[in-house]
């Protein structure tokens, strides 16, 4: 991992990080670790979003190995650091195109706001820059918006866009932009997609439209179904998952905007209540702020520790 992004990711985890910090040193500054100072840390983890299994999970851990001794904030840190990279690291895989299906179908879900739109660019942009060949499908025909800053990403990173008129059939621009895919011999194909949850009806329809649709070019498409998630939702995001799980079959987890967020544990949370794979988080606007999700480096970045 490059010295830059760990630098970026730290940065962008300051909020969540800071929050935790400065909880451990009020709780174990010249302090054994007794009951009541590990119900305090369990009581800081739960509100820094790590979710209730996870905290007394990590906190109980601590108790095994440290119970009765006089601990330093820092190890406090160290430890958490290396219990959350246990329950992390299983998670952590990066979404890999497979060379055997060309192209490799990812169709992208999500609450809108939630940057799914800006995810595909970044995402087509990282594979770009792998050599691989990107379709990008404008399939959010309701916002003009969307369609117009997929066709900007598209421009920028070199990447193929199909795109059609707003308020268009998603399904039969998701069926033109695989054909095209095919045609070009590509790598991978982004299909956008709506997120109108306040109208789950429709956009269930809307998205078992379009797999029905690609499934007659291809049988097996879509190869992974991503959500992106925005981490300033915190325990929101768990509901998310669910209700998009229960419309499509969810493969993977892209978590956003964990800069402008002191609920970074949220990702500890997912990763112990659902296991799916997390492929990437964001902690920028920039388009170089999107990367392979790393448990280790994570894990120390959310405990403010250096790498």
């Amino acid at each position: 991992m490059s010295k830059g992004w760990f630098s970026r990711l730290k940065a962008g985890l300051a909020r969540s990080s800071s929050r935790i910090g400065e909880g451990i040193t009020g709780i174990f500054t010249k302090r054994k670790l007794d009951d009541a100072a590990l119900e305090e840390l369990e009581e800081l983890l739960i509100s820094a979003d790590l979710g209730v299994g996870p905290a007394a999970k990590l906190t109980s851990q601590l108790a095994k190995t440290r119970f009765g001794t006089d601990v330093s904030p820092e190890e406090i840190r160290s430890a958490l650091a290396e219990e959350a990279a246990k329950l992390l690291e299983p998670v952590a895989q990066p979404l890999e195109p497979d060379s055997a299906r060309r192209p490799h179908v990812v169709l992208v879900v999500g609450v809108n706001g939630t940057g799914k739109t800006t995810t595909i660019g970044k995402l087509a942009k990282y594979y770009r820059e792998q050599g691989l060949t990107v379709v990008l499908a404008a399939g959010d025909t309701f916002r003009a918006a969307a369609i117009e800053q997929l066709q900007i990403w598209g421009e920028r990173t070199g990447c193929d866009v199909v795109a059609g008129k707003q308020g268009g059939d998603a399904a039969g621009l998701a069926y033109d932009a695989l054909q095209q895919a095919r045609a070009n011999n590509a790598d991978l194909l982004l299909i956008d997609t709506a997120g109108r949850l306040h109208n789950k009806e429709n956009l269930m329809a809307e998205l078992q439209k379009i797999i029905r649709v690609i499934r007659k070019l291809d049988p097996e498409a879509p190869h992974d179904v991503l959500l992106t998630l925005d981490a300033t939702t915190g325990q929101n995001a768990l509901q998310q998952v669910a209700t998009f799980k229960d419309l499509v079959n969810v493969t993977g987890l892209v978590v956003t905007k964990l800069d402008g967020s002191a609920r970074g544990g949220v990702l500890v949370a997912l990763a112990e209540k659902f296991g799916l794979p997390v492929h990437a988080v964001g902690v920028g606007e920039g388009a170089d702020d999107l990367r392979p999700f790393e448990a280790g480096a994570f894990a120390r970045s959310l405990m403010g520790l250096e790498n």
